[in-house]
Order: structure tokens, then C-alpha cells, then sequence
């Protein structure tokens, strides 16, 4: 993808890419800190169909869902050969037994035969993430296992 970055004098920067579709998608990173996310309309890059203002802790989730979501696809498409191996996502809610918890705490491989193999935190990826690390809300934790193990590493990461 070719993404494109624009100074917008004044206000900040807006960086976007077109998408197969001819929409441009991108997001304007205001100068007081602030992240607008905007779809264009197909004809005029300039002509701004739907704008969402974002909070920062709005931005790094949409950040770990879409970049979760991209990580998923990719070990999905690895292990397709694996037979009876399934990638899923769980997210860290704020009523998880775990929230502010090390992540060994759960004990998820032993209890269930399950691995994370990596952490979406803020936008950014925890590759192979140790049993100390301390989870908070709004982790993506993709996860490899069989599809019973990885059901039980749900219900283990949602009631404890």
C-alpha cells in the first residue's frame, strides 16, 4: 500500500491511502494531539464523506483490532497446513479476572495447551509475549492452539 502524507498547515498531518475500492481512507493526526479518522469520497480525496473524531485510547484499539486482525490472517494462512491448528483473538476486557494481572497468572498454556504468541497494545505488537507480562484492558491476545483449547483459553481469560 502507498500511504500518503500531507502537512495540513495549522492543524497537523493526514496521511491515507487509497483503497481497491477508490475510497482513501487515513486518519489526521491534529497538532493538540488529537486523531481523526476520515473516509473520503471516491471521486475527490479532498471531499470528506465520514469524519470520526478519536480519543487516544480509541486509536489504539481501532490500532490493535485492524492490526490484530491483519496478524491473525497471517498465522492463519501459515498453520492452514497444520492440521487440527487454529489462530483466534481474545481481548482483554476491564470485568477480566486478569486485567492488570502478569500474563502467567492465567496460566493458559498449561491449563489448556494453548500459546500467545503475540500481544496488540496500543497500536503496536508484543511479539512472543514472557508470563510477565502485565495485561491490560484493551490487549488483543492472538492466540495458536486446537479449537478446544483455544475455546477453553477464552472462558479461562473471561471467568478466571
Amino acid at each position: 500500500m502507498n500511504v500518503e502524507e500531507t502537512d495540513l498547515p495549522g492543524l497537523g498531518r493526514r496521511k491515507d491511502f487509497m483503497t481497491a475500492s477508490g475510497r482513501r481512507i487515513g486518519v489526521v493526526e491534529l497538532r493538540e494531539g488529537q486523531t481523526e479518522l476520515f473516509v473520503s469520497t471516491w471521486d475527490d480525496p479532498d471531499t470528506c464523506q465520514a469524519s470520526i473524531p478519536l480519543t487516544g485510547d480509541e486509536a489504539a484499539t481501532l490500532g490493535n483490532l485492524l492490526g490484530g486482525q491483519h496478524l491473525a490472517m497471517k498465522l492463519t494462512e501459515a498453520h492452514k497446513e497444520v492440521p487440527g491448528i487454529v489462530t483466534r483473538q481474545f481481548s482483554i476486557t476491564a470485568d477480566s479476572p486478569f486485567q492488570n494481572q502478569p500474563m502467567g497468572k492465567a496460566c493458559i498454556r498449561t491449563r489448556c495447551g494453548v500459546s500467545i504468541v503475540a500481544i496488540m497494545r496500543e497500536g503496536e505488537v508484543v511479539p512472543s509475549p514472557g508470563p510477565d507480562v502485565v495485561l491490560h484492558t484493551g490487549d488483543l491476545l492472538v492466540a495458536v492452539g486446537t479449537q478446544e483449547g483455544l475455546d477453553t483459553a477464552a472462558d479461562i481469560l473471561r471467568n478466571g
